[in-house]
């Protein structure tokens, strides 16, 4: 009887330790989006030579960028497997960190995107497209020799991009 009481007793004890320890989740938390520069960002084109790529540069507080981001994703899904590389940029600022993390939790995207580090706007976008003013959304396509052969500043519609895609994937088979 003693070591039935005495094993009740180290079950209980176990079954208590359990609940009171914090609960982990299953899944790890996404990690923050690596910061790029300029350098950082012709690195990322270079890495997806030989694909098709689509750059979109984003921000929690534009309200084009939050109704076209799930076009973007969606596009990023269909288009995968004819390789184009879909890649989201936010333009958020630093103070803006939690506002973004909220905004890739809700929106889920299945492409990987990067922060742009903080400071030296002109010459960032300069590398990208010299005559950007910096509006958003703002998004540029590159064919597979890694060639700037198109742009499209502001909410652009499905059909639009879906062109350009298409004429991408086309162009320069590899």
């Amino acid at each position: 009887m003693k070591i039935r009481t005495c094993l009740i007793f180290l079950v209980l004890t176990a079954a208590g330790a359990a609940l009171a320890a914090p609960q982990t989740s299953k899944t790890a938390a996404p990690r923050d989006p690596e910061i790029i520069d300029a350098q950082g960002f012709q690195k990322l084109l270079e890495r997806d030579r030989g694909k098709a790529v689509l750059v979109n540069f984003w921000a929690t507080w534009c309200e084009p960028c939050r109704d076209e981001y799930p076009m973007l994703n969606e596009l990023a899904k269909q288009y995968a497997p004819q390789e184009l590389k879909v890649i989201g940029v936010s333009m958020d600022d630093d103070g803006d960190l939690i506002l973004m993390r909220r905004f890739l939790a809700r929106y889920k995207p299945v492409f990987p995107n990067y922060r742009k580090k903080a400071g030296e706007e002109a010459q960032f976008r300069q590398a990208v497209f010299p005559s950007w003013n910096g509006s958003l959304p703002a998004t540029f396509f590159y064919d597979k020799d890694g060639k700037q052969v198109g742009h499209m500043f502001g909410e652009g519609p499905r059909e639009a991009y879906e062109a350009t895609i298409r004429t991408l994937l086309a162009s320069g088979s590899k």
